[in-house]
């Protein structure tokens, strides 16, 4: 293996980045000569000792010289300053509205590129050529004749009076965008097993790096601006570009200024972000809190050429290393060797890895090591949050090999006088957020932030509010798009909306813009804000079905120009979106996968430690469970957290003996008042420490506790308390509470309950089954409890009928639509000894709901003939509508496979109540379209005025329209929906016989996709039990003493067989892992003799070879261990051939060896 002295990035979800090497690298020998001042500046950096050096040959026929071109020239000083500096004030004229030229890259179309020349497809360029100055005497706006200027524009409603007509433009301009989530379809298993086969026919290779714990932090230059998650203009990008500066100060010592100078013009010139995970104590706590604020590259990202292109990782290495920024580990594995041994070093070190033991394995068992240039346990700590793991092209080892060649590692740091750093600042700078941040901006210097236009708005920000009205979006859909970008993102938006995803398009007054505004010219900034994960999984199947369409990436913000333009403009616009679209659609077409499928380059798996989330996820996200609930909702939420990682046995007991220790003293240290979660390890760090000191035992399972960073002193001052990386959302809770359904006892009670919507027959389908109670052939009490008759809590009334009737089964005759209702009937069901059954109306759901839009207009219809209802919900209700709207939106963002996996996860079991007939007519348009407004309605009115009644909101007449419209169309299709439903006698059947196969313990528990790898102690050779007792057996025969041993000790005391290979505590995760590759395996074996004593017996044993390939163990001493006595661990029988030679201990050999097969396993 080797190792080079390089960075990387290490990403917070790493996404198979578009690639194509050889475009690539002819790219960076095409730049050799222009370049060359910066192989000047940066010599070779010295080798690291005891590394060894890779062997780099160049594969034959490459031709790494050929298709020289000349280089672009720069663009002027003058294309690349401040906007605001440069524009003037533009009064509204209707007879000469101002139009923009097109941009690319961040400068206008006739600065880029020379006459006749098209900017598509410019070559890769990584730093500056020539430098461009900047007057920072353009880079302010401070005059109070602007501030008028200001004022008459936002007072005269520009976007309310702006029409959208013919000629009406829209173009657009991608600021900032990181990778796509891409979740796999497949399980990890699955996953793992594909990415196994890839590599080992050679047509991919497996690439990780180290997860850094922070959050998401984006720039684009000072004038592209600084970028969250999801946000701009606060803290969190404050913070972000302070400790950017910082870095380039860091590295580049007095040429900082300059460096931080070109880099703004460079990444405005050409158009592009960087990606960085920003790692900070001032930001709220994760796993632990880092010993240094920093930032670690994870992506760069070229936005002014179509769709947003990621750079590979050697094109990061190359790009990071000409600007001096940080990046990280990254190892690669091109054999089947290598990767299996990753996944079993991984496996052996999930539930106990640091990032020493981590990168030690993996440095030991990779092909190829590339170490950072920050070092994780010196500036982030021991604490790993994990690894992410994704296939890249197999000829990704030469592609580094060019690329460390033409870029060497920087120089060491610079040791200067850096001012005071980010959290004095913070510390110094704590009266409210706003003051904080100018403080934050004002010393990362000018140079680097010359103005806070983007935190603060111009000087008379105060007279209009940063956000923009709704209405942008509706005008840029309406819009004619002006070039090929903007079209693409118009198709993105559109269908979003039209869909319904769950996602904000946020528009705000682009304030760097407001020079150049005017009536009929208006600029704004998009945020594209995804709510909710099942957003990029319904977007990815749409573009299955559209593979034209762009990918919706994560922290996406985008510069949005509305404007005016004549017929001339038009069509030249026109013409220029045409080809470049032609260009994008055939650049497209060139695979950068390196002849990979789509769904093989998305491969990607993210690999986390439980050192890392016992802190965040267990005891970070369990506060509010502990707090608010209690310590046995407590308990309950840790332990289901631990079966849905797969945590192994003896670290569940471990990790529960801990937490509830953990619960009681912050319990009692804190009272009723909630710890923080942003300071949590205030508390948690020491308590930890303590903990580790009691034994090794409790060590291993910290991990590294101690040298606790106090943060209250300089926490970043948070308006409202958000969290922009959005973690501190607790993970999905999932363990059945139930005890296990698959054989239910009859000495338990049992709560059946219902997760639907009104109209679904809940009360119904009860009076049946208490009608049919016979025929479930079970002999405990039956009684139901109608929520709609009982008055008060009704969960906690049938918590107290579970009290009074142990034994009992209780049909609650409630809708139960939503977690916090499922947390209470689990909650009762361990309180009372009980199990519980989900019945839910069966139904294909949508991309986002369980239920489909014909079930939802079958209940309603249900509802709408009702009389004398008890609840008082039937005809004579005026909003029937809305209430079934209110109760279907409470299950919005479940498919029905989530649904239903998550009630199985919960409760073990499920009962699907036949609803609507399999063969039946689609849902007439007329229904889809009510329920379709009255859906959109309902958002209207739940966005403005909450769970507020429709007759007292905006929308109240709207409703009663709507009302009035619902019952006519559904009415009038009355025969089609009595014709689509499954006859109510069928439905009950089937639920009673469901039902009968739960109680009587027959019902089987579908199999769950979830990840089902344990934590790997030793790899061994599985012997068939009857094969070892066939061969005792045979032993026997000839020798009375040892049958009578072998009687009285073995026969009926050996239940499994194996014999240990490698063991981690012993030889070492490495040793373990290498077996990965023969994993599932047969073996022979040969036995060559049995080794007996009055405490132990156990049989030598000598593995065969594998496709030629000798199976070797680490024991000195190869057995299967047979017996000990009572008290005597089986380890003691490795000492049986020295108590052999001592003659206490008998051998008998076995001439010719008896022979058997194995399974190489995991253990």
């Amino acid at each position: 293996m080797s190792v080079y002295h390089c960075a990387f990035t290490s990403t917070r979800t790493l996404y198979s980045s578009s690639f194509t090497p050889s475009r690539t690298f002819r790219i960076l020998h095409r730049h050799r000569s222009n370049i060359s001042d910066f192989h000047s500046t940066m010599p070779h950096h010295k080798k690291r000792s005891g590394k060894k050096e890779h062997k780099w040959t160049q594969k034959p026929g490459s031709d790494l010289s050929a298709d020289a071109a000349e280089f672009r020239p720069a663009a002027s000083a003058e294309g690349i300053t401040n906007g605001i500096g440069r524009l003037t004030m533009v009064e509204n004229n209707a007879q000469s509205p101002v139009v923009p030229v097109i941009q690319f890259g961040g400068i206008r179309l006739d600065e880029l590129a020379p006459h006749g020349q098209s900017p598509v497809g410019k070559p890769k360029v990584y730093g500056t050529v020539s430098t461009a100055t900047v007057d920072d005497s353009k880079k302010t706006v401070d005059t109070a004749a602007q501030t008028l200027g200001f004022s008459k524009l936002f007072n005269s409603n520009l976007l309310e009076k702006f029409t959208v007509d013919n000629s009406t433009y829209s173009t657009t301009k991608i600021r900032a965008t990181f990778y796509p989530k891409f979740e796999n379809e497949k399980s990890d298993q699955e996953v793992r097993i594909r990415m196994i086969e890839m590599v080992a026919k050679g047509l991919a290779t497996l690439e990780v790096s180290l997860k850094h714990s922070g959050s998401l932090f984006m720039y684009a230059g000072h004038e592209g601006g600084a970028y969250a998650k999801n946000s701009f203009g606060n803290v969190y990008t404050a913070v972000g570009v302070f400790v950017l500066g910082r870095i380039f100060r860091k590295a580049w010592g007095t040429e900082a200024s300059k460096k931080q100078a070109e880099f703004n013009d460079f990444l405005e010139r050409e158009h592009m972000s960087v990606s960085m995970e920003l790692v900070t104590a001032v930001l709220g706590d994760h796993g632990q809190r880092p010993r240094e604020d920093y930032v670690v590259v994870t992506a760069v990202t070229e936005l002014g050429n179509g769709k947003p292109k990621f750079y590979s990782t050697p094109e990061i290495i190359a790009f990071c290393r000409k600007w001096r920024l940080p990046t990280n580990h990254v190892w690669l594995f091109s054999t089947r060797n290598s990767v299996t041994s990753f996944f079993a070093a991984y496996d052996a070190l999930c539930e106990e890895g640091t990032a020493t033991s981590v990168c030690k394995a993996l440095d030991e068992v990779a092909d190829v090591s590339v170490p950072g240039s920050i070092d994780h346990i010196k500036v982030q700590g021991e604490i790993l949050e994990g690894l992410v793991a994704r296939i890249v092209s197999h000829e990704s080892t030469k592609e580094m090999e060019l690329v460390l060649k033409d870029y060497p590692l920087p120089v060491d740091e610079v040791h200067q006088d850096l001012g005071p750093d980010l959290r004095e600042i913070c510390a110094a700078n704590r009266s409210d957020e706003k003051h904080q941040i100018k403080a934050l901006l004002e010393n990362t210097g000018a140079s680097f932030c010359p103005d806070y236009v983007d935190w603060f708005g111009i000087d008379a920000s105060d007279i209009h509010p940063r956000n923009a009205d709704r209405s942008v979006v509706s005008k840029f859909l309406q819009a004619n798009p002006s070039d090929y970008s903007t079209t693409k993102l118009m198709e993105m938006v559109r269908l979003m909306k039209e869909k319904r995803f769950p996602a904000a398009f946020k528009c705000y007054h682009n304030f760097r813009k407001i020079n150049s505004m005017s009536s009929d010219n208006l600029h704004y900034k998009m945020v594209i804000h995804v709510h909710s994960d099942s957003t990029f999984r319904r977007y990815q199947k749409e573009m299955r079905y559209k593979p034209d369409l762009w990918p919706l990436y994560r922290g996406f913000f985008v510069e949005i120009n509305l404007f005016k333009a004549s017929k001339e403009k038009a069509a030249e616009m026109a013409k220029t979106s045409i080809d470049v679209g032609i260009n994008n659609k055939n650049s497209d077409d060139i695979s950068g996968k390196k002849g990979l499928a789509d769904e093989d380059a998305n491969l990607m798996i993210k690999l986390k430690f439980l050192t890392y989330k016992l802190r965040t996820f267990l005891i970070r996200n369990g506060l509010s469970v502990l707090f608010k609930d209690g310590p046995a909702a407590y308990k309950a939420y840790y332990l289901r957290q631990m079966k849905i990682w797969n945590t192994s046995p003896g670290k569940q007991r471990q990790l529960s003996k801990m937490l509830d220790e953990w619960a009681v003293y912050i319990k009692r240290k804190c009272g009723n008042r909630q710890l923080s979660s942003s300071i949590y390890l205030s508390e948690a760090e020491p308590f930890l420490e303590q903990y580790a000191k009691r034994s090794p035992e409790n060590q291993a399972l910290i991990g590294c506790a101690g040298d606790l960073v106090r943060t209250e002193d300089f926490l970043a001052i948070v308006e409202g308390g958000g969290d922009e990386e959005g973690d501190l959302d607790t993970e999905k809770i999932l363990e059945p509470s139930s005890p296990g359904l698959d054989s239910i006892q009859k000495k338990e009670g049992l709560i059946v309950f219902f997760p639907g919507i009104p109209g679904c027959a809940k009360s119904a389908l009860c009076k049946e089954i208490l009608s049919a109670s016979e025929g479930l052939e079970d002999d405990r009490p039956i009684h139901s409890l109608m929520g709609d008759l009982i008055k008060g809590r009704y969960w906690q009334k049938v918590a107290d009928e579970r009290r009074k009737k142990p034994y009992s089964i209780v049909l609650a005759d409630k809708n139960a639509p939503n977690e916090e209702v499922w947390r209470q009937i689990e909650d009762m069901s361990r309180s009372t000894k009980a199990s519980a059954v989900p019945i839910v109306p069966d139904s294909e759901g949508t991309d986002s709901n369980p239920f489909s839009l014909d079930a939802l207009a079958v209940f309603i219809y249900r509802v709408l003939n009702r009389v004398n209802h008890p609840g008082n919900l039937d005809k004579s209700s005026p909003n029937v509508g809305y209430v079934l709207l209110m109760f279907y939106h409470l299950y919005d963002g479940k498919n029905r496979s989530e649904f239903e996996s998550e009630l199985i996860e919960r409760f073990g079991s499920l009962v699907k109540m036949p609803l609507l007939k399999s063969e039946r007519s689609p849902i007439p348009d007329s229904v889809k379209t009510v329920l379709e407004e009255g859906i959109n309605l309902y958002r209207l009115h739940t966005n403005r005025h909450g769970r507020s009644e429709p007759s007292k909101g905006t929308y109240a007449k709207d409703w009663v329209l709507w009302e009035k419209q619902l019952r006519e169309v559904l009415f009038r299709n009355a025969d089609y929906l009595a014709s689509i439903q499954v006859p109510f006698e069928i439905a009950v059947d089937q639920v009673l016989e469901q039902l009968k196969r739960i109680m009587k313990g027959e019902y089987i528990t579908p199999i769950s996709e979830k990840r089902k790898f344990g934590t790997i102690i030793f790899a061994a050779i599985d012997v068939p039990i009857a094969d070892v007792h066939n061969l005792l057996s045979n032993i026997s025969e000839n020798d009375p003493k040892v049958k009578t041993f072998i009687e009285n000790n073995i026969v009926n005391n050996l239940q499994k067989a194996h014999i240990t290979l490698a063991h981690k505590r012993s030889h070492g995760v490495t040793a373990v892992a290498n077996y990965g590759r023969i994993v599932n395996q047969k073996v022979p074996v040969d036995v060559t003799a049995l080794l007996l004593s009055d405490k132990l017996a156990a049989l030598e044993a000598q593995p065969g070879s594998i496709d030629g390939q000798k199976i070797t163990s680490k024991n000195e001493w190869p057995h299967l261990t047979l017996w000990t006595a009572q008290g005597i661990p089986p380890k003691e029988a490795n000492t049986l051939p020295e108590l052999v030679l001592q003659g206490k201990a008998t051998r008998i050999e076995f001439n010719p060896p008896f022979t058997i097969t194995g399974v190489l396993q995991f253990h």
